[in-house]
């Protein structure tokens, strides 16, 4: 698993580099199988259903009434049709990661060392 990630955004072939150096996969066996991840979130998503992954968070997807828009550049009026979008809410858990992580880096100017569960070094509460 991921062990830490210093990079303030990264492409799907930093993703793939990534996951290739920590597991030991082949460049090309990674790809396939992160599209392949991505291909069934799409799929499945595409299909109206909903994508629960404990720990990490749910993708579903949520529709969005028609309504009417303007153009910000002209001001006209643009009628938008219904539409589907899709959506990812973050569990709990990886909300306060992320947010310990952050704060972490805020005061110290570094971020923490991270576990190879991919969750920094911290005592769970209950």
């Amino acid at each position: 698993m991921i062990t830490n990630v210093i990079v303030c955004a990264m492409t799907k072939a930093d993703i793939v580099e990534q996951i290739a150096t920590e597991t030991g996969l082949t460049k090309v066996q990674t790809k396939a199988v992160v599209e392949g991840v991505l291909s069934s979130i799409m799929g499945i998503l595409a299909g109206g259903g909903r994508i629960e992954l404990r720990g990490f968070g749910v993708f579903s997807v949520k529709s969005r009434k028609s309504r009417m828009a303007r153009n910000p550049r002209t001001g006209t009026p643009v009628a938008l049709d219904k539409r589907y979008v899709p959506v990812f809410k973050a569990s709990p858990d990886f909300q306060e990661h992320v947010d310990n992580v952050l704060k972490t880096k805020d005061q110290t100017g570094t971020l923490p060392s991270v576990t190879k569960k991919g969750t920094s070094a911290r005592t769970k509460k209950g």
